[in-house]
């Protein structure tokens, strides 16, 4: 089974349940519609940062407060904002679904989460082969919406990567992306290097939750 196919599962929150191969060959026609369906894009730039205490920092004018993110961003000098998208036609597709299927749409929706995601790891060991060139290293991706790191935050990232234009990503009043299956987040630059950048599962507090990837 591969990572995209144990992610999507995840998602589904089967944890440590077995799980059928209706459901299996459901996830397998779904990563297939999707691959014909979606556009990737992505977009990043780097920052200076400064510390102004354990839980606050300032990248241009943004200031940030975040107890969770200052773990993360321990040792670091600079900072990434990226942002990643899968574009309008993973929504077409699982809108479609929901109006005929809702079992097909929720596993689209595990899918497309599951597809975004390892894009984004693609994209993140892309940009930490770049970076290691000149002696920096990166640090795990965190989101606004995770942990403490408050979710009004996307907007600030939004607009410094000037997303509407570079790769199509909006945002409502709610704080929801469009399109949906889309990321912001933010990468910590080191001289020092750490262990590789680790999934945000390993990092979280939330021992208990349904979704955590130790629990599959």
């Amino acid at each position: 089974m591969d990572r995209m196919t144990k992610e999507a599962i995840r998602y589904l929150g089967y944890g440590r349940n077995a799980v059928d191969e209706q459901t299996l060959a459901l996830i397998k026609d779904s990563f297939e519609g999707l691959r014909s369906a979606v556009s990737p894009k992505s977009i990043c730039r780097i920052f200076d940062l400064q510390h102004q205490s354990e839980e606050c920092f300032q990248i241009g004018n943004i200031r940030m407060k975040s107890r969770s993110l200052g773990r993360n961003l321990k040792q670091c000098e600079k900072l990434i904002l990226f942002g990643a998208t899968l574009g309008t036609g993973a929504d077409r597709l699982i809108t479609r679904a929901s109006l005929t299927d809702m079992a097909k749409a929720v596993v689209l929706q595990a899918c497309a989460a599951a597809m975004l995601e390892e894009y984004c790891d693609a994209c993140q060991r892309e940009i930490a082969k770049q970076q290691e060139k000149e002696g920096w290293y990166l640090r795990p991706r965190f989101s606004p919406g995770y942990g403490d790191f408050d979710i009004q935050y996307q907007k600030p990232l939004m607009q410094m990567l000037d997303c509407a234009k570079t790769i199509g990503l909006t945002m409502t009043d709610s704080f929801m992306m469009t399109p949906t299956k889309s990321v912001t987040a933010v990468i910590g630059m080191s001289r020092i290097k750490e262990r590789c950048p680790i999934q945000g599962c390993e990092i979280c507090e939330k021992k208990d939750c349904e979704y955590r990837r130790d629990t599959i």
